[in-house]
């Protein structure tokens, strides 16, 4: 079996074949160009020997005295003289009065296109003896500047293999620099390619390539890579369906594909993140970056997204879950304590008092549930805040309604969104205000220009300067203690579901804590709210 060659290998041999054919046209015009020179070397050179022969003043006379023998004695020295090839002089009447080819003598010499008769030197080209020669024309001229002759030299032009042997000292200095220049080139461009592919072949390339996208494309998260710039370099389908941005993403930024500012931040976040939950479009998105490090150089990230919507919706039922046990066990434990007083009151014979006890805590419980009822119509919410007071009375808080509460009846899914937001800012306000000096919780409920605000404002420390944004990531608490790690998730879910819905939490410290919460309320629920209020 023939073993094929590497990536270098199949390189380096390319590349040299290129260099050998580029050599051989490099050889081919070499020698062309030297055949040229040399015809035109020869047909100076024929020129030369035309000339000595025909201006000299022996010639003239030889001529003009019909001296023959002399004419040919002339041309053979100046064919040895000049080393021409043939010699031939020839009088006005183109007759040939000598010539070193015997058989010429006294016939008719052509002149084709020459000028000679008319007293002017020619050069061109002609044939010698069945090859291609170098010929030239020079006049006799009498003491009258009359033309009496002419002298005609011919030149053999050098063969292909002359030509070639006479550039050869030059080809082969040339060839061989272009050579070890070539080869040396390639050797490093192969090398330069070797490391550049990690020393792997094309068909391990191509099935690294169809391995990374089958299982890119496979897996259920979502994986969006971005440059430096903040371009996607990678993204798969699940990430595209999570984020609903367009399929031809790659090469374009986030700011194009018009993906969430939240989501931005946490793709393009300096710091590696972990587990961060940010909303967009409609989901719940769990992100985990981690940047891309090459050889010491950061050049990218990569994130994974992991949809957490249904999770959410769990957390929420669970979380509304834990508010009910949580204000029932206050609740029977404030009963308890009652009831314990009551108890107390008849044994020590004070029956009156017992009765006064009672209608007491009963119209305080009656005042706060007729204010609550009276500003807030949706049932849901309604019950929540008067359990939540049983909560606030075993924390020694108060717990009261703003004046100016005004909240109609709600969607279902909306009650329930308004609930768990209503849920977690009260006990978030309830636990900071126990540890005050004075001690209020004030709730505020509306629907104004098609939202839903939710305003919870209490008399704790407040929120720390600086961390008025960060309190809403998961994971972020200013409580201390022995579960601080548990902490911290309350805050975040009311910020998921207030972007979910495309609203929006904010959170102030002035005299307190203040916490202002905004769910848009869609057209149609709107309209169902609007008839029902």
């Amino acid at each position: 079996m023939t073993r094929r060659l590497s990536l270098a290998g199949q390189l380096l041999a390319l590349q040299v074949i290129i260099i050998c054919v580029v050599l051989v046209g490099v050889a081919a015009v070499t020698v062309a160009q030297t055949i040229q020179g040399a015809h035109e070397n020869e047909g100076r050179r024929a020129l030369a020997a035309g000339e000595f022969i025909a201006n000299a003043r022996a010639t003239r006379e030889a001529i003009e005295e019909s001296g023959v023998r002399y004419l040919r004695i002339a041309a053979l020295s100046t064919r040895t003289a000049f080393d021409a090839a043939s010699v031939t002089i020839v009088d006005e009447h183109r007759t040939v009065l000598a010539s070193t080819e015997s058989d010429l003598l006294g016939t008719r010499f052509p002149i084709g296109e020459s000028t000679v008769l008319r007293g002017r030197s020619w050069s061109g080209e002609g044939s010698w003896d069945g090859r291609p020669a170098a010929i030239a024309m020079v006049p006799v001229l009498d003491l009258d500047g009359e033309t009496i002759g002419f002298a005609a030299v011919y030149r053999a032009f050098p063969s292909v293999g002359e030509g070639l042997v006479r550039a050869l000292p030059n080809l082969l200095t040339y060839l061989g620099l272009a050579s070890a220049i070539g080869i040396g080139g390639s050797l490093l461009v192969a090398r330069r390619v070797k490391r550049q592919t990690l020393g792997l072949e094309p068909a391990e390339i191509t099935g690294l390539v169809e391995h990374r996208d089958a299982m890119l494309h496979g897996i259920r998260e979502g994986i969006v890579g971005l440059d430096l710039r903040g371009r996607v370099t990678l993204v798969n389908d699940e990430a595209i369906r999570l984020l609903r941005i367009p399929g031809d993403a790659l090469g374009r930024t986030l700011e194009d594909l018009g993906v969430g500012e939240e989501v931005s931040d946490a793709l393009l976040a300096g710091e590696v993140e972990q587990d961060r939950a940010v909303a967009s479009a409609g989901r719940v998105l769990v992100v985990n970056r981690r940047p891309i490090v090459n050889r010491g150089r950061e050049i990218g990230s990569v994130t994974t997204l992991r949809d957490r919507t249904e999770l959410l919706e769990l957390r929420r039922e669970l979380v509304l879950t834990r508010h009910v046990t949580d204000t029932l066990r206050a609740q029977a434990h404030e009963f308890d304590n009652r009831l314990h007083t009551i108890a107390g009151l008849i044994e020590i014979g004070e029956g009156d008092e017992a009765v006064r006890f009672v209608h007491r805590i009963s119209s305080s419980r009656s005042e706060f549930s007729a204010a609550v009822t009276g500003a807030v119509r949706d049932p849901s919410i309604a019950a929540l805040l008067i359990a939540k007071a049983s909560q606030a009375a075993e924390l020694g808080v108060a717990l009261r309604i703003a004046p100016d509460s005004s909240l109609p009846v709600l969607g279902d899914e909306l009650s329930a969104d308004v609930a768990t937001v209503v849920g977690n800012l009260v006990d978030n306000a309830l636990e900071a205000a126990s540890t005050a000096p004075q001690r209020w919780v004030e709730v505020s409920l509306g629907l104004v220009d098609g939202e839903v605000d939710v305003v919870v404002r209490d008399s704790g420390p407040g929120v720390p300067p600086g961390m008025e944004r960060e309190i809403f990531r998961r994971g972020v608490s200013t409580k201390h203690g022995e579960q601080a790690g548990e902490r911290g998730i309350g805050l975040s879910l009311v910020h998921l579901i207030c972007t979910r819905r495309g609203g929006d939490v904010t959170a102030t410290a002035v005299g307190g804590s203040t916490f202002t919460a905004r769910l848009p309320v869609d057209a149609e629920t709107l309209d169902e709210t609007l008839v029902d209020a």
